[in-house]
């Protein structure tokens, strides 16, 4: 199966200046729990729920005075829209993520991949699978 067939298409993301009280509001808007950070027209890394909690949150930093860039989790990973979702669901196990920004050939952001998206295009054993394989860092 394709990437485009599963993927979550038109996802945004964060500018690296932006105020992480603004993308935790996209967070909410869109109903999501990870947003790509983008500086310079290029994706530079991710910024995650569990970022929010535990580098402001908990470390007791403004949300309208810090920036993405300054608590987001760097680089990021990502698949294209040529792979297979078998590819992207080896890339996730082995890389232990659970959400993948998706890239055209012109390597622009075209949507997302999420672990919800694969267990609606695919089996539930493999769903299982990878679900099992990306939490098990978390014990």
């Amino acid at each position: 199966m394709n990437i485009e067939d599963a993927m979550h298409p038109k996802a945004d993301w964060a500018s690296a200046d932006m105020p992480v009280s603004e993308v935790a509001r996209m967070m909410v808007t869109d109903d999501i729990g990870a947003v790509p950070v983008g500086k310079d027209d290029r994706l530079i890394g991710m910024l995650t729920d569990r970022d929010l909690a535990i580098r402001v949150v908990a470390a007791r930093r403004d949300p309208d005075r810090t920036l993405a860039e300054q608590v987001m989790s760097p680089g990021i990973v990502f698949c294209t829209t040529h792979e297979t979702l078998e590819d992207a669901i080896h890339l996730m196990d082995q890389k232990k993520i659970r959400r993948l920004p998706v890239l055209d050939e012109n390597k622009r952001m075209i949507g997302m991949l999420g672990i919800g998206d694969i267990a609606h295009a695919v089996g539930q054993s493999l769903a299982g699978e990878l679900l099992r394989a990306v939490a098990a860092h978390h014990r």
